[in-house]
């Protein structure tokens, strides 16, 4: 192991640069992990630099970043008995799986990874297993007819659990590269939504046509069960879209679920004005993250939390491994980490070219 780690950093003035650092020590209930690969997150991870870089703050100060990474335990402190030296891992967290070439990961924020998954799939787990508690929180069942507003990585993996748990999906987004990566990965329909009706196709861009009569169709007129919204911003037009897609009962009420798993910011009226439906919030990867003492080691009755953060990387891992999970169509590019502020340029100047982002440390 080296003394020296290669670690991704960025300043509140929205500068990105790789440098060098003392490789840290795991604490009690940590794992050391040679870091193989780690992904990035558009929106979680970069959502925010162009707004500091037109209202910068101090270039001093400045933080390590990422939070998914794979790789290889070469060390352990405290009670982590379910792994040993030599394991592959992938590790998740804000703080500890950073994009880095060694970091610290608490055990119950890592989970094995199957032999016929590589280390650039797993590097997305975290963003799988938020997905991954996106879908169970909405009761997605099998049959069920479920739109996706937002194909980023998280949107992606939605679709795709949403698939694989038996129900029909529709995706909505507005970049032709997610689109193409949607239907690549076997999404039922994709719908470019920055096109109409009259719109003419350009070069590079699918044209589509309204998506509400689209849902009516692919339904074939029940209306849809379930919708996802797997962006940040202001989603109360997506929202709004969504609604309109749901059943729609005798009386004239809407019914049905819509899952926020995105930061969204949405305005809009309830009781009649909304209908009977449920509004579900989907917040991260599941129970016990954010929980130091879960996440060092403690666990969740299982009978009250059938589904903590451990287990939905694991089952995350575990789709992955049976293909029910595919990672590789959603990979655009992979970069060595010391010239990871380029990848991070692409996804933040050129998001129709780049999604999922990968820093090798081999």
């Amino acid at each position: 192991m080296s003394k020296t780690r290669k670690v991704v950093m960025m300043n509140e003035a929205g500068r990105i640069w790789t440098e060098e650092q003392e490789t840290p020590t795991p604490k009690p209930g940590q794992l050391l992990i040679e870091v193989h690969a780690s992904m990035v997150s558009p929106g979680t991870e970069l959502g925010g630099v162009k707004r500091r870089r037109e209202n910068p703050g101090s270039e001093t100060r400045q933080r390590p970043f990422g939070y998914t990474n794979a790789g290889v335990i070469i060390g352990k402190e405290g009670n982590c008995d379910e792994f040993e030296i030599g394991d592959r891992v992938s590790g998740m967290g804000g703080g500890y799986a950073l994009h880095a070439t060694y970091a610290c990961v608490p055990h119950n924020l890592c989970a094995k990874i199957p032999d016929n998954v590589s280390d650039e799939a797993a590097a997305s787990n975290h963003l799988a297993a938020t997905a991954l508690h996106a879908v169970q929180r909405g009761r997605i069942r099998i049959g069920e007819n479920v739109v996706v507003a937002g194909l980023g990585i998280v949107g992606q993996f939605a679709c795709q659990i949403a698939k694989a748990a038996g129900a029909y999906v529709l995706g909505l987004d507005r970049l032709p590269l997610r689109i193409g990566i949607a239907e690549k990965a076997g999404i039922h329909r994709a719908i470019n939504v920055s096109l109409k009706d009259n719109t003419p196709a350009k070069q590079g861009y699918i044209p589509s046509a309204d998506p509400i009569p689209i849902a009516q169709a692919f339904t074939n007129g029940y209306g849809m069960d379930c919708g996802i919204i797997a962006f940040g911003g202001d989603a109360t037009s997506a929202f709004q879209q969504i609604r309109a897609m749901l059943k729609t009962a005798p009386d004239t009420h809407k019914v049905g679920r819509i899952v926020i798993v995105g930061g969204a910011n949405i305005t809009h009226g309830f009781a009649a004005g909304l209908g009977n439906v449920d509004v579900i919030s989907a917040a991260r990867t599941g129970p016990g993250y954010h929980d130091e003492a879960y996440e060092h080691g403690a666990d969740y009755p299982p009978v009250f939390v059938p589904w903590p953060t451990q287990r939905n990387l694991e089952l995350s891992l575990r789709l992955m491994s049976e293909g029910k999970i595919q990672v590789n169509p959603l990979i655009t590019d992979i970069i060595p980490i010391e010239n990871a502020a380029e990848g991070c340029e692409k996804l933040i100047q050129t998001p129709n070219e780049a999604l999922g982002v990968i820093f090798s440390m081999q």
